[in-house]
């Protein structure tokens, strides 16, 4: 059974703490808007869709209890607060995206003269509940297309060794992941030998976090450090690399975390196809290359401390993206809930 990392029902919303994983299990409960922007700007949850998803949970959770009666004042509240819980996070576009859609259905709804007030709120909250069935029924998609693509660059009927970087999986989304997802197709179709993750420095998203669900799913796996990559694609025969998206481009660059790109370029190098699992909410049309995606820089003590201990000599300075961006060349196929394109026809499948 897959990690539960959101526990939500109509007036209650709990998250689950990544920050004590994997050694303390501990969730926290979301009463409204600022304590979604918290979690989110702490990172205490994480993960491209399930920052879209706490993010306007918060919001339903704060509107279920607003009294008021006026559909011109919730679509103003709405909208403020909305573009709020965006700035938590900017990097990650699936939050921008659902933004935009639920501030078009407010204004939609508050323009609607038929809709009461009580109707508003129930309609734009069941629409916000609506998200967490999808992302699910999303990344088992993703989960298949991925298992499909990846068992076909395969001779024979054999067994395939993986390589992921960061979290992808049930702690990063609604439930059972985007490049986890895949790996969780693999290994039901019982064509996964093993899985290779990286312990995804600074913040050990890989050693706290993947090697958690992987130990919890009793999937093959081995914990390596970031800069072991290339020699462990020299040393063993790695069949795939499939990492995460946090947003990607229209010409297919994507953002994903720190550490990414260099994979990418060692997997071109072993000729190793290196996929990005991502549902379509993580494609930004408006974004032309990668070079235009905003990156978050986090703060210098998530480098020098691993929790209240500082690793790093004092004084010395510190560079801190969250992200880097990983060019389209490098990338073999985006495997979304739609199937698995080339990064160069994503203008052209949106363009239909």
């Amino acid at each position: 059974m897959s990690l539960e990392s959101i526990r939500y029902k109509r007036g209650s919303l709990e998250v689950l703490d990544q920050l004590l994983l994997p050694l303390q299990t501990k969730y926290i409960k979301i009463e409204g808007v600022e304590d979604g922007w918290k979690v989110i700007n702490k990172m205490q949850v994480r993960g491209a869709p399930a920052i879209a998803i706490i993010g306007c949970l918060s919001l339903a959770i704060e509107l279920l209890n607003d009294n008021s009666s006026d559909k011109k004042v919730m679509r103003q509240e709405i909208e403020g607060k909305l573009n709020y819980l965006v700035s938590a996070r900017p990097t990650a576009v699936n939050i921008k995206l659902a933004a935009d859609d639920l501030i078009n259905l407010a204004n939609s709804l508050s323009a609607d003269e038929s809709v009461s007030p009580e109707e508003f709120k129930e309609r734009f909250i069941a629409s916000i509940e609506g998200m967490l069935a999808k992302d699910i029924e999303d990344n088992k998609a993703i989960g298949r297309y991925g298992c499909e693509a990846i068992l076909k660059s395969l001779e024979g009927d054999g067994l395939v060794r993986v390589l992921t970087h960061c979290n992808t999986g049930s702690l990063a989304t609604a439930e059972y992941g985007t490049a986890l997802g895949v790996i969780r197709s693999l290994h039901a179709a019982k064509r996964l030998e093993h899985v290779y993750c990286t312990e995804t420095r600074p913040y050990n998203q890989g050693a706290r976090l993947t090697a958690y669900e992987l130990v919890h799913e009793k999937i093959p796996a081995t914990l390596i450090v970031d800069s072991m990559v290339a020699a462990l694609m020299h040393v063993r025969n790695i069949g795939a690399v499939v990492v995460g998206a946090d947003r990607v481009a229209a010409n297919g660059d994507t953002a994903n975390k720190i550490g990414t790109y260099q994979i990418a370029i060692v997997a071109k190098y072993h000729n190793v196809p290196f996929y990005v699992a991502a549902p379509f909410t993580s494609i930004d049309m408006n974004i032309s290359s990668g070079e235009r995606i905003k990156i978050e820089e986090r703060p210098e003590n998530e480098m020098t401390h691993i929790g209240d201990r500082r690793i790093a000599a004092p004084g010395i300075n510190c560079w801190n993206p969250s992200f880097d961006i990983t060019p389209a060349s490098l990338i073999t196929g985006i495997i979304t809930e739609k199937g698995v394109f080339l990064p160069e026809t994503l203008k052209t499948l949106f363009a239909q």
